[in-house]
C-alpha cells in the first residue's frame, strides 16, 4: 500500500470476500491453527464489527458461527481467545454505539474489550469519550488504535479522553519526549506492529521504526501481527524481524513475550500460570507469547 488510506480501501475490498457466517468461521479456524503452530498460548482478537455493520450483514449470525468455531478451536489447540469488538472511527459515533451494544450483548461469549480503528484524522477521540466511559462502567476493557497515521496528540487523546488501557501502534509517540516519558512511567502497553506500519506506509523504512528505541527507553512494548495475511507476516515472523533488524536478543524476546501476557486482559491467576510456563519453556528454547490480532 502506498499510504494508510490505500490500506483502508484494500481492507474494505478484501472483506467483501467474507460473505456468510461460514466464511468467517473458516478464517477463525485457520487463524487458530496458525497460532497453534507458532506456539501462541492466548490471543486477543479484534473483530471489525463496524465493517460488518457497514456491509449490512447479520452480525448475530456471523458472531454465532465465529464463537462456535472459537470454542471448538480452543478445545483442539489449547489456546484461549478473547474477542475485542472494534468500531471504525470515521464511521462516526452512532455506528460506534452499535458496536458497543453488540459487545455488551455478547460479553458472556469471551468479549473482553472494545476498540476503535480506522482513520484517526476523520474520527477524533473526543467523539467517543462518552461511549468509552459507558463501556468502562459496564465492565468492558478499553483499547484504541492511536498514533498510527496521526501525530502524538492522538495518543494523548486516547489516554486522556478515552482512558484507553492499551494503545494500538503508538508509532508517533517517538516525536514527543514528554509523551514517551509518560508512557514509560504509566507502563501503558503499546501494541507494536512492525510489518503493518511498513506496509501501510505509516513508517517509511524499516530502519525508521521505533520499536528498539521504545524498548530501550523502558516502554511496555508488546509485539503483534495486526492483519497477518494482508501484511504477509505472522507473530513468529515479527519476533524474528525484531531480532534480525533490531538486534533483540533471545532474552529480550522473552521479555517481550512476558510483556504480552502481563498486558493481556486475562485474570491474574491465568497470567501467572502462563508466565510460569514461559519461564520453564524459556530455559529450554525461545518461546513466543500472546498476540492481539485485529
Amino acid at each position: 500500500h502506498k499510504d494508510f488510506g490505500e490500506f483502508l480501501l484494500a481492507f474494505r475490498d478484501i472483506t467483501f470476500w467474507l460473505r456468510d457466517p461460514e466464511d468467517y468461521a473458516l478464517v477463525l479456524r485457520r487463524m487458530m491453527r496458525s497460532l497453534a503452530e507458532q506456539n501462541v498460548r492466548h490471543a486477543e482478537v479484534y473483530i471489525s464489527v463496524g465493517v460488518i455493520h457497514w456491509r449490512s450483514q447479520s452480525f448475530g449470525e456471523i458472531f454465532a458461527a465465529l464463537d462456535q468455531a472459537r470454542r471448538q478451536s480452543e478445545r483442539e489447540t489449547g489456546i484461549s481467545l478473547y474477542w475485542i469488538f472494534d468500531a471504525v472511527r470515521h464511521f462516526g459515533v452512532e455506528a460506534a454505539e452499535r458496536v458497543v451494544e453488540e459487545a455488551l450483548r455478547y460479553r458472556d461469549h469471551n468479549v473482553i474489550a472494545i476498540g476503535i480503528g480506522g482513520d484517526e484524522r476523520r474520527g477524533p477521540a473526543e467523539w467517543f469519550r462518552d461511549l468509552y466511559s459507558r463501556a468502562a462502567a459496564a465492565g468492558l476493557r478499553l483499547t484504541a488504535h492511536a498514533g498510527e497515521s496521526c501525530g502524538p496528540e492522538s495518543i494523548t487523546a486516547a489516554l486522556d479522553l478515552l482512558k484507553a488501557q492499551r494503545i494500538g501502534h503508538g508509532l508517533s509517540a517517538q516525536h514527543d519526549p514528554a509523551l514517551l516519558d509518560r508512557l514509560r512511567r504509566e507502563q501503558v502497553p503499546i501494541e507494536v506492529c512492525i510489518s503493518s506500519n511498513l506496509r501501510t506506509g505509516c513508517c517509511p523504512r524499516l530502519a525508521d521504526h521505533p520499536v528498539r528505541r521504545y524498548f530501550d527507553a523502558g516502554l511496555n512494548v508488546v509485539l503483534n501481527s495486526d492483519d497477518p495475511p494482508m501484511f504477509g507476516t505472522t507473530l513468529s515472523r515479527e519476533y524474528q524481524l525484531a531480532q534480525d533488524a533490531f538486534g533483540f536478543s533471545d532474552h529480550e524476546l522473552r521479555r517481550l513475550a512476558e510483556n504480552s501476557f502481563r498486558a493481556s486482559f486475562l485474570p491474574e491467576d491465568r497470567k501467572r500460570a502462563l508466565l510460569a510456563e514461559l519461564k520453564v519453556a524459556g530455559s529450554h528454547e525461545g518461546h513466543k507469547g500472546s498476540t492481539k490480532d485485529r
